[in-house]
C-alpha cells in the first residue's frame, strides 16, 4: 500500500473516539504507519528513479576535460568544474524538479504526456475529435483547485485556441520531447555500461581498444534479451544495489576530500565558475555540455512520479541522492586537483586500491539497474503516445512477470537494443555517446520547461508573468547548455537529432492519418433516420448471437455496419457498437469506464458501449470484457426502466449513461462459472433463476465446440454462464429484453472490425499523399487491431473498407 492509499484509508475512517487519550493514541498509530509507508516508498524509489542520475559520476569529469581542455588543467579550473556541477545539480535537479516540477502532477502522474494531458483538459488543444460532454464528469478529469470555471481565460489560452496552427505546433513540440525520451532509452544503457566496464583498463591492463566495447555489447544484449522475462523476480535487488552504490561513492568522495585536498569546499562559491571561464575561455564554453551530464536522469523524478508520489521522491533525493552525489563530485575534484594527469580515468583512478574491485562490481550492477529503469520508462512513454493515437499499434504486455504498473513492448525493446549496439560499436568512445545522450536529455528538459510554463498559466491559473519568469530562468540555463552542444553535433550529437526526426515523422503521420480516418467515418456515418425506416428487423434476418461491432466513432452508426449488411443481409439478434477511446486523464476508475446507451427504439436491440481508458491504462481484452459488457447492458436496461439512468446511478450523455458500480450492480443477472467446456454444457439452473436456452441448433453447437477445441486461446478462457433472476418485473418488456440478452450471450459472441485501406485523394498535395501513404504502410505492417484487442480468430469477422481522405 502506498502513502496515498494510507491517506484515503485515514480519511475514510469515521470512528468516533470519545476520549482525548484514545484519539491521541489512534493519531500516533496512523502517523507511524504513514512514516513507514513513506520510508518504504523512498527506499523503493532509489532502485528505479535515480539509477541514471546516480551513475553520472562515471563519466562527467572525463567529458568536461575532453578535447582542448586536456591541456588546460590546474586547481582553479578543477574547482571551477566542480562549482559548475554543484550549481547545475542545485538549480535543475533540486530547485526545478524536486521542488517545483513534482507539484505539476496530473492526478499523481508526471511526464511530458501528463503536462500535455492537463493542457488538453483545460483548453481546446487536443486534435482528437472524439470528445464527449460526459468525459468532463469523470472524477479524475478536474483536479481540485485547477477547475475554477469562474476564472476568466488567460490571454495565452485565447491565443492558442484561436489560432488553429498552434494546436499542431504544440503537438509536434510534445512529440519532440517524447522522441528524445525514446532516444534516451537507447543511449543511456550504452554510455552507462561502457563507462562502468572501462575500469578494466586500469586493473586488468586491457590495451585492446575493441575489448571494452565488446564486453559492453555482451552486457547490453543480455540486458535487453532478458527484458521479456520481466523484472519481478530480481526487482527486490534493485534498491539494495543502488543504496550500496550511493554509499560507496559517498564514502570514496569523503576519503578523497580528506586525503587529497580539504580546501575543495571553497569551490561551492560561484566565484570559481568565473575563474573557470576566465582560464578556459571559448574551450570551456564548448565543453559545457559535459557539465550537463551530471543532471541527466533527473527527468525520471517527474516522468515516473506516478509510481512513488511526491513525498517519497523528495525524501530520497534530498536526503540520500543529492548529498551523495555532491560529496562524490567534490571528492573527484579534490583528487584531480593533485592528480591532473588522471582526468581520462578520474572515477576509477580516485578509488583506493583495496576497494577497486568491489566498487567496480557494484558500478557494473548499478549501470544495469539504471538501464533497466530507463528502458521501462521508454516503454511507458511509447504506451502513452499510442493512447493519444501518436504511435503505431504495438503489443503492450502487462502481466504478473512485470512490476505493477510497468509495461513491456517487444518491438521497442529490439529497436532500443539495435541502437545501443550500433552506438557502442560505432563510436566506442563514451565522450561521443555522451554528446548524443546529453543533447537528447537536454531537449526533453527544454520541452518540459515550456510545457510547465503553459501549465502554470492555463491550468494553475497563475500570473502570466510567473509563467514567463519560469521559462526565462530555467530556459536560459538550458539554452546555454544547448548552445554548447551545438559544437558537438558533428561529433555524435547528430544521432538523437536524426533518430528523433525519424520517430517524429512516423508518429505524426500516424496521428494525422488516424484523425483523417476518424473524420471520414464521421462524414460517412449512417443516418439514424435511415435506420429507423428499416424497422426492428433492420430489413435483414436476425440470427442468434451477440454481435460486437468495433468502431472508432463515439456517436452514430459506422458505415462498416451497412457495408456488411449489403454483402450479407443477416446479423445477430443483439448488436453492440463498441468504441474504445482514450480520455486525457491518467486512469479511469473501473466503475466509470463503461458508457452504455441505446441506438434506436428498444425493439431494435441495438446498443452502444464506449469503453473509456486513461493514457496510463493498459487495455486488456480478456473474456471478462464480454461478461462485464453483458452485466453493464443489463444494468442499463433495468435503470432505464426504473427511470434513474440519468439520476444518481449515472450521468447522461444524450441517450447514454455511465453505468456505475452500485449495490444493485451484478444482481440483475446471476453469473456463475461453468465447469464444462462450454456454456451450454450444464443443464442445471441456478436457484431462483429462469431457464434460458440457446437458440442455436445442435449442429451449430457441435461445430462451434469443434472449433473451440482447436483454439488454445479459447480453451484457456473462463466459461461464464448467465441466468435471469426469477422475479416480477414492473414492465414485462424488461424481462423480455433481458432474456434475449442472456440468450444472445449463450449463443456466443462475434467480433466485427473494419479492415481498412486508406488512400489519399488523387488531387491531394505531395506532402499529404506522402503522409497518408506512410500511414497506410504502417497500418499494413504493424499489429492489427484484432491482435491489440486480443480477439480470438475464431470469433473475428473483418469488413473491408476503402478510405479516400
Amino acid at each position: 500500500m502506498n502513502s496515498d492509499d494510507a491517506d484515503r484509508d485515514n480519511r475514510g475512517s469515521s470512528t468516533v473516539v470519545p476520549y482525548g487519550s484514545q484519539r491521541s493514541s489512534s493519531t500516533t498509530v496512523d502517523g507511524r504507519f504513514q512514516r513507514k509507508a513513506l520510508l518504504f516508498l523512498s527506499y523503493q524509489s532509489l532502485g528505479y528513479l535515480f539509477g541514471d542520475l546516480s551513475t553520472s559520476p562515471l563519466y562527467v569529469y572525463q567529458s568536461i576535460f575532453a578535447g582542448k581542455l586536456q591541456h588546460i588543467q590546474n586547481e582553479e579550473v578543477i574547482f571551477g568544474a566542480f562549482s559548475l556541477i554543484f550549481w547545475t545539480l542545485s538549480l535543475i535537479s533540486l530547485l526545478k524538479y524536486a521542488i517545483i516540477m513534482l507539484n505539476a502532477d496530473d492526478n499523481g502522474e508526471g511526464g511530458t504526456i501528463a503536462l500535455y494531458s492537463q493542457l488538453c483538459r483545460n483548453a481546446k488543444f487536443c486534435l482528437l475529435p472524439n470528445h464527449q460532454a460526459s468525459d468532463e464528469e469523470l472524477s479524475a478529469y478536474h483536479k481540485p483547485g485547477c477547475s475554477n470555471r469562474s476564472i476568466p481565460p488567460s490571454p495565452l489560452k485565447k491565443f492558442v485556441e484561436k489560432h488553429k496552427r498552434s494546436k499542431p505546433a504544440l503537438l509536434l513540440f510534445v512529440l519532440l520531447g517524447a522522441c528524445m525520451a525514446i532516444c534516451v532509452g537507447a543511449l543511456m544503457p550504452a554510455i552507462s555500461v561502457l563507462s562502468s566496464v572501462e575500469g578494466l583498463r586500469i586493473e586488468a591492463k586491457i590495451t585492446d581498444n575493441s575489448m571494452i566495447p565488446f564486453i559492453s555489447c555482451v552486457l547490453l544484449v543480455g540486458l535487453f534479451v532478458l527484458q521479456h522475462r520481466g523484472a519481478d523476480k530480481v526487482a527486490f535487488m534493485f534498491p539494495p544495489i543502488m543504496i550500496l552504490w550511493l554509499l560507496s561513492i559517498f564514502a570514496v568522495g569523503i576519503y578523497n576530500v580528506i586525503k587529497w585536498n580539504p580546501r575543495v569546499y571553497k569551490a561551492l562559491s560561484p566565484y570559481y565558475i568565473y575563474k573557470f571561464f576566465s582560464v578556459t575561455g571559448k574551450d570551456g564554453w564548448a565543453n559545457l555540455g559535459g557539465v550537463f551530464l551530471c543532471v541527466t536522469g533527473t527527468e525520471a523524478m517527474f516522468a515516473d512520479l506516478g509510481y512513488y508520489r511526491q513525498a517519497p521522491i523528495r525524501v530520497s533525493f534530498c536526503c540520500v541522492v543529492y548529498p551523495c552525489l555532491i560529496l562524490q563530485y567534490m571528492g573527484q575534484a579534490a583528487f584531480l586537483s593533485k592528480n591532473l594527469s588522471a582526468v581520462p580515468i578520474s572515477f576509477y583512478a580516485s578509488i583506493p586500491d583495496i576497494l577497486f574491485w568491489p566498487v567496480f562490481v557494484v558500478a557494473a550492477l548499478a549501470a544495469i539497474v539504471a538501464s533497466q529503469g530507463v528502458i521501462s520508462s521508454t516503454f511507458s512513454i511509447v504506451q502513452q503516445c499510442h493512447a493519444f493515437e501518436c504511435f503505431p499499434r504495438v503489443k503492450a504486455v502487462h502481466s504478473r512477470r512485470w512490476i505493477h504498473g510497468q509495461t513491456y513492448i517487444p518491438e521497442i525493446n529490439w529497436v532500443l537494443l539495435i541502437i545501443s549496439l550500433v552506438m557502442t560499436v560505432g563510436f566506442g568512445d563514451k565522450n561521443h555517446i555522451g554528446y548524443a545522450y546529453g543533447i537528447a536529455s537536454l531537449i526533453v528538459m527544454f520541452v518540459t520547461t515550456w510545457l510547465m510554463s503553459l501549465v502554470i498559466n492555463i491550468v494553475r491559473h497563475q500570473s502570466l508573468l510567473l509563467a514567463i519568469g519560469f521559462v526565462l530562468f530555467f530556459g536560459s540555463i538550458e539554452v546555454l547548455f544547448l548552445s554548447s552542444y551545438c559544437t558537438k553535433i558533428p561529433k555524435g550529437g547528430w544521432v538523437p537529432l536524426v533518430l528523433s526526426a525519424l520517430f517524429m515523422v512516423v508518429m505524426y503521420a500516424w496521428h494525422y492519418g488516424s484523425r483523417k480516418k476518424y473524420l471520414f467515418d464521421m462524414h460517412n456515418k449512417v443516418s439514424m433516420k435511415w435506420i429507423l425506416t428499416l424497422g426492428p428487423s433492420l430489413g435483414i434476418v436476425r440470427v442468434p448471437g451477440l454481435g460486437l461491432i468495433y468502431t472508432e466513432l463515439a456517436t452514430g452508426i459506422p458505415a462498416s455496419f451497412t457495408h456488411f449488411l449489403t454483402n450479407l443481409p443477416a446479423f445477430y439478434q443483439v448488436v453492440v457498437f463498441v468504441c474504445i477511446k482514450t480520455v486525457p486523464v491518467p486512469s479511469v476508475p473501473h466503475k466509470e469506464r463503461y458508457l452504455i446507451g441505446r441506438v434506436g427504439p428498444k425493439s431494435f436491440r441495438l446498443y452502444r458501449c464506449i469503453v473509456r481508458n486513461g493514457y496510463k491504462d493498459v487495455y486488456s481484452h480478456e473474456n471478462d470484457f464480454e461478461n462485464e459488457l453483458v452485466m453493464s447492458i443489463a444494468e442499463y436496461i433495468q435503470l432505464e426502466a426504473e427511470g434513474c439512468s440519468g439520476s444518481q446511478e449515472g450521468s447522461v450523455d444524450g441517450r447514454m449513461a455511465v453505468v456505475r458500480t452500485s449495490g444493485k450492480f451484478g444482481t440483475r443477472l446471476l453469473m456463475s462459472e461453468s465447469a464444462s467446456g462450454s456454456e451450454e454444457g450444464s443443464s442445471t439452473s441456478l436457484p431462483g433463476a429462469l431457464t434460458v436456452t440457446s437458440s442455436k441448433s445442435p449442429a451449430l453447437k457441435k461445430l462451434q465446440s469443434m472449433y473451440e477445441q482447436e483454439s488454445p486461446e479459447l480453451n484457456n478462457r473462463r466459461r461464464i454462464r448467465f441466468e435471469l433472476i426469477n422475479t416480477i418485473y414492473k414492465d414485462p418488456r424488461v424481462k423480455e429484453e433481458l432474456m434475449e440478452l442472456v440468450e444472445a450471450k449463450r449463443a456466443g459472441a462475434a467480433y466485427v472490425i473494419g479492415h481498412s485501406h486508406v488512400k489519399a485523394k488523387w488531387n491531394s498535395s505531395f506532402l499529404k499523399q506522402f503522409t497518408i501513404n506512410l500511414y497506410s504502410f504502417l497500418r499494413k505492417n504493424c499489429r492489427s487491431p484484432a491482435v491489440g484487442l486480443n480477439i480470438p480468430h475464431i470469433c473475428l469477422i473483418k469488413v473491408g473498407m476503402n478510405y479516400h481522405v
